[in-house]
């Protein structure tokens, strides 16, 4: 699971020390997510003696890195006017801007897979994610209920044509895709990227696009707060709830005994830790809800955890935003963190203590995070990202002045 470049709060929310106290709460989310992404990079997944998921699998597993896609959206739409997007001039120049954005994570993923070895500690998210925000540009304009039919759409559509598919698309090489497979591969490296990869670009864009309608929203608002909060905890069970009733009370479950030809065990197995790739022997397939299978209710599961999640976070951050500083500093610069954290990933040495480097992984993110903000702001490769985009807004718009609804950038 990963971490992505998006605009911080700190950029966006320059007007009132209130406005600034209740946008630290989506910093703070993402600051959980990278944390949640550490976890599942660096822990065990299961317990050695009982074969059980671990906490870590089972808090974070998918629902970190669909977290980051829906907060990704968050920030595009806060960047891009908020409540009110921008016309014209201006919104060219943002979708310019994204661009060039989504150009810069891409360069910067494709070189965190030249690091990674072929059977690499994590996958990484930041290529996708390029990905993520060259799809949005289409979408960037439209108000809530625009997007939010449209994340349904990808949400259901995009499942069905992954499975439908899978037989026909060419199969990918590597986990993390590099410059020479771009080059070498483009029709292998596109599917994956779109629909067969870790963190397809079709299905994420479910996330992002509720995000994005969120972002048009006054999330300042308490109504709006616990709006997202009850939305996405209701979300959340209605996906379970409706896998349970396909899978046991309709017989979806044996409908996948038969079709799969699998013991009972192995079948529920895979329940608990997803297939390699999502089986097309059936249909009935679609009904789980298991993490990173990007099916219909998958998706909506991890969609209404990350709602939940953002709206304790909005709604608790003007009472104790002070002691969020952690999460909220990670938050601001997470392409920075989560760069460095595949870095620190890549020559592998941490399986012997996996719970030793988790701690020192997280201790010093959180630490540098808090250091850098307080003495330098933004985050450097954030810094990187803001300095293009401005450039960029500047040679489209021509008055400096009007640049000043642009910021920055932050990560998955």
């Amino acid at each position: 699971m990963n971490a992505i470049p998006e605009p911080t709060t700190e950029e966006i929310a320059k007007t009132s020390a209130s406005s600034r106290r209740r946008l630290i709460g989506i910093d703070a989310a993402r600051g959980l997510a990278l944390v949640g992404l550490m976890a599942i990079h660096l822990l065990p997944a299961w317990n050695d003696e009982t074969g059980e998921p671990t906490w870590s699998w089972q808090l974070f597993s998918g629902d970190s890195a669909a977290l980051f896609a829906l907060l990704a959206g968050v920030g595009l739409a806060l960047t891009s006017g908020g409540q009110n997007p921008h016309k014209g001039k201006k919104m060219t120049a943002d979708r310019v801007g994204l661009i060039v954005r989504a150009l810069l994570i891409a360069i910067v993923g494709l070189w965190i897979g030249t690091l990674m070895p072929q059977d690499p500690p994590a996958f990484s998210i930041l290529i996708y994610y390029s990905v993520f925000f060259l799809l949005a540009i289409p979408f960037l304009h439209m108000g809530p209920k625009a997007l939010f039919l449209s994340a349904a759409l990808f949400g259901i559509v995009s499942p069905v044509l992954m499975q439908n598919l899978l037989g026909i698309l060419p199969a990918w090489s590597s986990y993390n895709p590099t410059f020479t497979e771009v080059l070498t591969e483009p029709g292998a490296t596109a599917s994956q990227l779109l629909l067969t990869g870790t963190y397809p670009a079709l299905p994420y864009m479910t996330y992002l696009l509720v995000g994005l309608g969120i972002g048009r929203l006054n999330l300042r608002k308490t109504a709006v707060q616990v709006r997202v909060l009850v939305v996405g905890a209701g979300l959340m069970i209605f996906a379970y709830a409706t896998s349970s009733v396909l899978l046991y009370a309709f017989g979806g479950y044996q409908r996948l005994l038969e079709a799969s030809w699998m013991s009972e065990y192995e079948l529920n197995e895979v329940l608990i830790w997803g297939p390699d790739s999502l089986p097309t022997t059936t249909g009935w397939w679609l009904a789980i809800t298991t993490p990173h299978t990007n099916t219909p209710l998958a998706i909506a599961t991890s969609l209404g955890v990350s709602l939940a999640v953002l709206g304790v976070f909005l709604l608790i951050a003007p009472k104790i935003g002070k002691w969020l500083l952690p999460l909220s500093a990670m938050g601001a610069m997470t392409f920075t963190l989560y760069t460095v954290h595949l870095v620190g990933l890549s020559p592998e040495v941490h399986y012997g203590q996996p719970s030793l480097w988790f701690a020192v992984h997280l201790i010093v993110a959180a630490a540098f995070a808090i250091v850098w903000q307080r003495s330098l702001g933004q985050g450097p490769l954030e810094k990187v990202v803001s300095t293009s985009v401005k450039g960029t807004r500047r040679l489209i718009l021509g008055d400096p002045s009007k640049n000043a609804t642009d910021s920055g950038e932050n990560t998955k």
